[in-house]
């Protein structure tokens, strides 16, 4: 009897125990991301996104993905390392959905990439700097000069491009009006403007600010107060195309979590910069001078984009007719943004 009865007892142990893993299996759990979820369960499954380039204008990102912003929108997501060909060819083929970009992508859309502009990110975040002693001022100066960027065709190329055109200078290397000279890695490009190997460093954020707060250089250009580009995105979001025809309510999860993360930045400055330290997305040592910055790109609110305060459509066809201007771009600045720029529901899916 006493045999039975600690056989039965065995037995309803181990249903309680199962039932209880069960049950756990059911509740939802808090991701690595710091949200909930169910244990698991993607809506969307797991998808690549670019995010690990270090740089401090690529916050939505990273916000999106530590305060569980992806996730609530059915994203188990990947940041990965990926340069700016692998970005277009992830697109391309929709094996990368979304991706963070600036102009420099308008000359490869022409030529068939197949994305779409379908939000802004925030506005300027490159500066043009010289050496202290140096008489270079203003864009004219530049005639003759060395000018380092981090590749040929690379958004602080363009911008410089478009900043000599409009002073009269030809930025074409068939000219030989300027030198352009690519420095992948910005402290290189920094030892160079310092040793004189070049004139000018046209250099993202937040290293050509750490060294203008320094003392050691002088900002001769600011993309963000410029008045050919103040006021404007600078930054954008591509989605891939063949996404956005298959999957139209995916680009709309993700430009939701994008969202989220852009009005969490508006509203957290500061503690957006010590969650970038903390996860090392991006080299800051100077905590103060970075949460300056990311007030700086104005990243816009739920209320701002609710009442369509900034026109995607328009920043897209301004900085089209700066690049037709200068031949970077054959189709005129009309054309193009009809070809590139794409409104999305942003209710698919809900």
């Amino acid at each position: 009897m006493k045999n039975k009865i600690k056989t039965i007892v065995a037995v309803l142990l181990a249903l309680t125990l199962l039932l209880s893993f069960a049950a756990c299996g059911d509740k939802k759990e808090e991701t690595s991301a710091g949200t909930e979820t169910k244990s698991g369960e993607y809506k969307y499954g797991s998808i690549d996104i670019p995010g690990k380039d270090g740089a401090l204008c690529a916050a939505p990102i990273y916000i999106a993905y530590e305060k569980g912003f992806f996730a609530e929108e059915g994203f188990d997501v990947n940041l990965i390392s990926a340069d700016t060909e692998t970005r277009k060819i992830g697109l391309n083929n929709g094996t990368i959905p979304i991706v963070n970009g600036d102009f420099q992508f308008f000359p490869s859309v022409e030529e068939g990439v197949k994305v779409k502009v379908v939000e802004g990110l925030h506005n300027g975040c490159i500066k043009f700097m010289t050496r202290p002693d140096s008489d270079i001022k203003e864009a004219k100066d530049l005639k003759g000069k060395k000018i380092g960027v981090d590749e040929i065709g690379g958004t602080p190329h363009q911008v410089a491009s478009v900043w000599l055109e409009q002073a009269g200078i030809s930025a074409k290397a068939e000219d030989k009006e300027v030198e352009f000279l690519p420095y992948s890695d910005g402290n290189l490009e920094l030892e160079a403007l310092y040793n004189g190997d070049i004139d000018v460093a046209a250099m993202w954020d937040p290293l050509g600010s750490i060294a203008e707060k320094a003392g050691k250089v002088n900002v001769i250009f600011d993309l963000s107060t410029d008045p050919a580009f103040a006021g404007k995105y600078c930054c954008f979001l591509y989605a891939s195309e063949k996404v956005l025809n298959e999957e139209p309510e995916k680009v709309a999860a993700l430009l939701r979590a994008y969202r989220k993360a852009q009005n969490w930045i508006s509203e957290n400055p500061e503690e957006t910069i010590d969650i970038i330290i903390e996860g090392k997305y991006s080299a800051i040592e100077d905590k103060e001078l970075a949460a300056e910055l990311v007030k700086h790109y104005a990243y816009p609110s739920e209320e701002e984009h609710q009442n369509n305060s900034h026109s995607v459509e328009e920043d897209v066809k301004y900085f089209a007719g700066a690049l037709h201007d200068i031949g970077y771009l054959k189709m005129d600045a009309e054309t193009f943004t009809k070809k590139i720029y794409q409104n999305v529901d942003l209710t698919l899916g809900q």
